[in-house]
């Protein structure tokens, strides 16, 4: 059953979602458009607090080189709505009035995340302003679909909101397969989804801002909050995908299917059949059952032991094979690879490192990063929060 609107504290009066994965960057900087500015200006003033911590109004107009005025006005507003708190006097020893601190209020907001990207369970997050997780929850997926899979997120997500009590600024939710940006999901294979408006009957279900978007997409987002950059996102699980940052933005792709990797035919030797009818996909060399079953298929025994590190290098061979072209094209320096670190990190990465070294001109790469996520399993429910954080006040 669906909480209800007395059951739950209020989102706050800016709470209209802007869709995240627009034409926009990430973070609002420099000048806009005078119809855009008192927007972009929220952001910026939005931004600078969040970053940098409790500031005097006049320390926020000379971060943002906007004017006294406007910072004031701003404020006000962003006062009145609940969104920015008066922390007291600054313990100044300068002359004159002592200035009064501001802050995004940390505390009064939670953003609830959903991660629909495992094959056998959904599982759920309270987070708070600043990403650190307060409470989970998850349920078990046992082979649902369709319908029976959008009920249990829908019960998921009731379970969460009964787990805080302070306002909850949205919802971010990670799913698989293709996402357009206002949330729809035109294809999911494995969970039976075509064509399904989920952002909208979940926002209209919970009276909440709610965004929906490709799961490597979202999981991308928590790399690019703590470092902003280039860079490109493979996660590897039940399947494969990636989630692109170039230039600050999100890359979607005309038909909203950019980092769709996983039924890229890696060679012309063939290779293992994939679940889509073609032979040799990379998911079919890189996805988690795949690689899982063809290790216990070796066994542990001393003498397998060659054969299943070498087992883990082909799969990296491949997915370097599939990087390469992408890497060289936009010049990326950074590679993050999301999933069981048991598989991925040691041959696999390691031969995934040799093999685009070898496939692009080293004096345009030799600075190249390939690097395991720092965080492990909770990446896509944290990048859900930076979605909704972005999609919300335009922060990250």
């Amino acid at each position: 059953m669906t909480a209800t609107d007395a059951s739950r504290p209020a989102a706050p009066a800016s709470s209209a979602s802007v869709p995240l994965f627009a034409d926009r960057v990430l973070r609002a900087s420099g000048k806009v458009l005078p119809e855009h500015a008192r927007s972009h200006n929220r952001s910026l003033v939005l931004q600078t607090l969040y970053t940098n911590g409790a500031q005097s109004r006049a320390d926020v107009a000379r971060e943002t080189g906007l004017t006294r005025v406007t910072i004031s006005d701003l404020v006000a507003e962003l006062i009145g709505e609940g969104l920015v708190v008066e922390l007291g006097q600054r313990e100044d020893a300068r002359p004159g009035k002592p200035a009064t601190l501001i802050d995004v209020d940390r505390t009064g907001f939670h953003i609830v995340a959903l991660d629909l990207s495992e094959h056998t369970r959904f599982r759920g997050a309270i987070l708070d302003l600043d990403g650190t997780i307060v409470a989970q929850a998850e349920v078990a997926l046992d082979g649902a679909t369709g319908e029976r899979a959008v009920t249990l997120v829908h019960e998921l997500l009731d379970g969460l909101l009964a787990l805080t009590n302070a306002r909850v600024l949205g919802i971010g939710v990670g799913s698989p397969g293709v996402v357009e940006p206002n949330g729809v999901v035109r294809s999911a294979p494995n969970l039976g989804w075509t064509d399904l408006p989920l952002q909208e009957r979940l926002a209209a279900a919970f009276h909440l801002p709610v965004h929906v978007a490709n799961d490597a997409n979202v999981a991308v987002l928590a790399e690019h909050a703590s470092a902003p950059g280039d860079l490109i996102l493979v996660k590897v699980g039940h399947g494969v995908g990636a989630g692109l940052i170039v230039g600050g933005r999100p890359v979607l792709g005309a038909g909203s299917a950019a980092g769709e990797i996983g039924h890229v035919v890696v060679g012309t030797d063939g290779g293992p059949r994939c679940a889509c009818g073609k032979d040799g996909c990379l998911e079919a060399w890189l996805a988690v059952p795949r690689l899982t079953a063809e290790l216990e298929r070796l066994g542990e025994a001393d003498a397998a032991a060659s054969a299943r590190e070498e087992t883990l290098r082909e799969a990296g061979r491949r997915l370097g094979i599939v990087l390469a072209p992408v890497v060289g094209a936009l010049n990326l320096s950074e590679v993050v690879l999301s999933g069981p670190a048991e598989l991925l990190d040691g041959p696999l990465l390691e031969a995934t490192v040799e093999t685009l070294r070898n496939r692009t001109m080293a004096e345009h790469h030799r600075d190249l990063r390939l690097r395991m996520t720092a965080y492990g399993q909770d990446i896509v429910l944290r990048g859900a929060a930076v979605m909704v954080l972005s999609g919300q006040l335009g922060v990250s």
